[in-house]
């Protein structure tokens, strides 16, 4: 295994946007991709590893830049200052999410016709996003997701749809995962929603540990997620390269 890494630069209209790639160069044929969507600290390490961890998989691991210039805010009211606006329009940040979809589908390392999204946090809302959008992915996972609907037009969900959620997540209460419940049962898509006990917002993030913001790791919870996400991407990619 010869696994690589670098940055990718592309355009969404006038902003640039700075992403990153991870795969495995000893693999010679094309192979499916996940593309990871990044929490609200923008493309960190967290994010990075998270594409590393694809490539060690098998995959093409690409982490779209949803803020542009690979921003990595540092302070909380940073943070708000870039995921706001883009939460607010969502139509927005769904161009955003399909500039790096489309950079990703380019790439001679990936079959196009084999996509996935994982995501943590406000990544996690822009996977259900690129999933409500009835874009072509074979999975789309969410870590402690924004869940809230955006007000777009209803497609018809084609992924299959795994949200991992802490039940005591501040950010996304119990109300809001019924509710999600209820839009992905509407909307016709083979789903799952992973409901932790015990467990609150950033549970995968190593190192959270913000009481007050409700952010906190939970390594039990965190690896019951990861083993779902793993059996989904395994089911959805399981004939890649037989057919």
């Amino acid at each position: 295994m010869n696994i690589t890494t670098k940055p990718v630069e592309y355009f969404d209209g006038k902003q640039k946007c700075i992403g990153y790639v991870a795969w495995d160069e000893s693999v010679a044929s094309a192979r499916p991709c996940v593309l990871v969507g990044h929490a609200w600290g923008g493309l960190d390490d967290f994010a990075q590893q998270q594409a590393v961890q694809m490539a060690a998989l098998g995959y093409v691991g690409f982490v779209p830049d949803l803020y542009g210039d690979g921003a990595t805010p540092d302070t909380v009211d940073d943070k708000m200052a870039l995921m706001g606006p883009l939460k607010e329009d969502r139509k927005a940040l769904l161009a955003r999410i399909n500039a790096g979809v489309k950079v990703a589908c380019a790439m001679d390392e990936v079959d196009a016709d084999n996509l996935a999204m994982i995501g943590f946090c406000f990544g996690g809302l822009a996977t259900l996003d690129l999933a409500r959008s009835g874009a072509d992915l074979k999975a789309a996972i969410s870590f402690h997701g924004l869940l809230d609907a955006p007000d777009l037009p209803k497609k018809k969900i084609k992924a299959k749809v795994l949200a991992a959620h802490g039940w005591d997540d501040p950010m996304a209460k119990p109300d809001s995962v019924m509710a999600l419940a209820k839009e992905l049962t509407e909307a016709g898509c083979d789903w799952q929603i992973l409901a932790l006990g015990g467990t609150s917002h950033a549970f995968s993030v190593p190192g959270a540990a913000n009481k007050e913001l409700g952010l906190m790791y939970n390594e039990i919870s965190a690896s019951r997620s990861w083993n779902n996400a793993f059996a989904l991407l395994d089911e959805v990619f399981a004939l890649h390269g037989t057919v």
